[in-house]
């Protein structure tokens, strides 16, 4: 190895199979960081004989997964040199030694790139994990454009040089490695990925990830954009079919409508969806410039859908937002409200 190999560990409550991990990774030659993220006096034994081989940092109360592995990365930053490289492994035996050692060799010729563990998601694995990352991997893609197999696989690799960024990621439990995936895709950080052996003890008993309430903080920020652009487009249907109803012609309903939809969109998404450190001037006036152009688009698209195909006024409404939301989304993120890191 060219550079120190470090592994965090994130524990809470871990079976036995946690020293058989440390073990594993010390034969390869790792250094071992175990955070004890608020595990109960039950597991104290279990930290004792962490400890012989192993630095513990130890959470007084549990702060969840992202906190934890946080918490290994601010050691390493404070503790280690910039050449380090480092793996987070999960304490449940999950992952393999040897797929340790081969993301962090690839992340070690690949600096500044994450570089994920993705499991086969196909053979022997439990049907939640299955259909959970097929969802997952499905609307990060429809949402980012980048394509990760395994978007919440927990063995990642990557060099110093990250951990900045790492730690300025929100997120404290199990949406902390989504979010992870979603900064970087923003701000193009490269993101590659190799295969693993998928190893799935006891049907996966010993997870503690809580299936509905960690799957509703994962997919939060993802549909942070669908929540802005239905709220819109909320504003926008009711007032066209109130005007509509007062007997309002249906290229003035549909440009009085988009008017004012358009003033909610555009404050929502740079304020909350976004969040845009542009100045307000600037992506104002290019949001204005993109809702000319989507009224127009959207006026004349409705129009021929209405006189030409004959499509009801309410129909041709829904299948025409739908549309130009698509393509408004587009501009927004790469070009309104694109972060400045991934220009």
């Amino acid at each position: 190895m060219s550079n120190k190999y470090i592994a965090v560990i994130p524990a809470y409550n871990p079976p036995e199979a946690i020293l058989t991990v440390i073990d594993q990774l010390i034969s390869l030659c790792f250094e071992i960081i175990v955070v004890n993220d608020g595990s109960g006096a039950d597991y104290e034994d279990i930290f004792r004989k962490c400890k012989k081989t192993s630095k513990v940092i130890n959470h007084i109360q549990n702060k969840g997964k992202g906190c934890a592995i946080k918490t290994g990365l601010e050691y390493i930053k404070n503790n280690y040199s910039n050449s380090a490289i480092i793996v987070t492994v999960d304490a449940d035996g999950q992952h393999s030694a040897a797929d340790a050692l081969r993301v962090c060799d690839m992340a070690d010729k690949n600096k500044g790139t994450l570089i994920l563990g993705s499991r086969n998601l196909k053979r022997n694995v439990p049907l939640r994990s299955r259909v959970g990352n097929a969802v997952t991997r499905l609307v990060y893609r429809l949402f980012t454009g980048v394509s990760v197999y395994d978007t919440q696989t927990g063995l990642r690799a990557f060099s110093a040089e990250l951990i900045d960024k790492l730690l300025s990621v929100n997120g404290e439990r199990y949406e902390y490695e989504m979010n992870v995936l979603l900064s970087f895709s923003k701000e193009k950080i490269p993101i590659k990925e190799t295969e693993i052996e998928t190893i799935y003890l006891d049907n996966n008993s010993s997870s503690h990830f809580n299936t509905f309430k960690d799957s509703a903080r994962i997919y939060k920020e993802i549909f942070k954009f669908s929540a802005s652009s239905l709220i819109g487009f909320a504003v926008d249907y009711l007032l066209y079919t109130v005007l509509i109803f007062t007997g309002l012609n249906l290229q003035l309903s549909n440009i009085a409508a988009r008017i004012v939809s358009a003033s909610v969109n555009y404050t929502i998404n740079r304020k909350l969806v976004f969040k845009s450190g542009s100045k307000i001037a600037s992506s104002a006036f290019q949001y204005f410039l993109l809702a000319i152009f989507i009224l127009f688009g959207n006026t004349l698209f409705l129009s021929l859908l209405v006189d030409s195909f004959f499509i009801n006024k309410m129909a041709a409404k829904i299948i025409t937002e739908l549309i130009f939301s698509a393509v408004s989304w587009f501009v927004q993120k790469k070009i309104i409200f694109r972060k400045k890191g991934g220009e």
